[in-house]
């Protein structure tokens, strides 16, 4: 398999190129449960440094193929390396390497955020500083105060800290911000921005395409067991590629020129995709021009992360929904 590098114009966390050591390697991953195919021969690779992204449905396989890499579960057949280590058979090995952030955890609500960092370090041979970590997700000023009243965010930060104090090499982030109100989910993306920029390598799962698109400097797009399309949030499914539209709304009784109107949508704006957009914008605005006209809300765009991300999947598969529920666990959707 030979995985697309990140377009350096398209970069967003730390340095990725072909010399930097392969974390995850995946090549052939199939999975079932009583019979029905989770995941149908997937192939994977993610490079020390990365924040790779792996989106899909729910019921798609991404969280079965999520918890074959963290070793939770065993596969039926293709060849998994995690840190050089196989997590099927040597998950003791990994454990102390890895971190991971699950969508929810049952951290003590009494105990500071320091004595909460500082009882989890106790756990791993080579811990990081307690006071650094704190730095990390910026949790300084509350270090001495009760997880149960820190907000939504700064609690997802103290569940961050939690899976950095042991010093992994590799993070797990299973939906970082589901649930929160658009602050808290800023906060949380500055702190997974800071590790980037530690050069760690984080895979993360999320159904928030505008979180893909500003975190991950790679991501595959996973649909009814499969791989269905991976490269950059700037290149996936050939979005740069794609034909711009030009979208507008026409002054009430005008008729735009031949090859440059189209029957409004329900908002009472008109969408084009000329073959050349420049052509047409000069056309359009000329037109408007010579006739005194506005046209309301201009604008030319190119399909967005979600457009493309819809036209990969489709509607989810009965099937895959069915397996992926027998397999999850908890705190865990798909």
């Amino acid at each position: 398999m030979t995985p697309q590098e990140p377009d350096p114009g398209g970069h967003h966390g730390g340095t990725v190129g072909n010399s930097q050591a392969v974390v995850v390697d995946v090549r052939g991953l199939v999975k079932s449960y009583q019979g029905t195919p989770a995941v149908r021969g997937i192939d994977l690779r993610i490079r020390q440094g990365e924040v790779f992204a792996l989106l899909g449905p729910n019921g798609a396989g991404k969280t079965t193929t999520v918890e074959i890499l963290e070793g939770y579960l065993t596969r039926d057949s293709g060849e998994v390396t995690v840190l050089g280590v196989d997590p099927g058979r040597q998950r003791a090995q990994l454990k102390s390497r890895t971190g991971i952030v699950l969508q929810s955890t049952g951290i003590d609500r009494y105990l500071t955020v320091r004595e909460t960092i500082a009882m989890y370090a106790t756990f791993y041979p080579h811990p990081r500083p307690v006071d650094e970590v704190i730095g990390l997700v910026g949790l300084e000023e509350k270090r001495g105060a009760r997880v149960g009243r820190l907000s939504g965010g700064q609690q997802r930060r103290l569940d961050v800290a939690i899976a950095l104090v042991g010093n992994p090499e590799l993070l797990f982030l299973d939906e970082p911000t589901t649930g929160f109100d658009p602050s808290a989910r800023h906060e949380a993306w500055d702190v997974i921005k800071n590790l980037a920029t530690l050069g760690m390598t984080v895979l993360l799962t999320t159904h928030y395409m505008d979180e893909a698109q500003f975190l991950a400097d790679r991501l595959a797009v996973i649909a009814a067991g499969r791989i269905v399309a991976e490269g950059t949030p700037a290149t996936l499914g050939g979005r740069q590629l794609a034909t711009a539209r030009i979208r507008y709304r026409p002054p009430a009784g005008a008729i735009p020129p031949d090859g440059l109107c189209a029957p409004p949508g329900p908002d009472g704006y008109t969408e084009i995709t000329p073959d050349d957009v420049v052509q047409a914008l000069h056309q359009l605005t000329g037109w408007a021009i010579d006739h005194g006209d506005s046209l309301e809300g201009l604008q030319v765009t190119r399909p967005s992360l979600e457009d493309i991300y819809l036209s990969l999947t489709g509607p989810p598969s009965a099937g895959g929904s069915q397996a992926a529920l027998a397999g999850k666990r908890k705190g865990r959707t798909a």
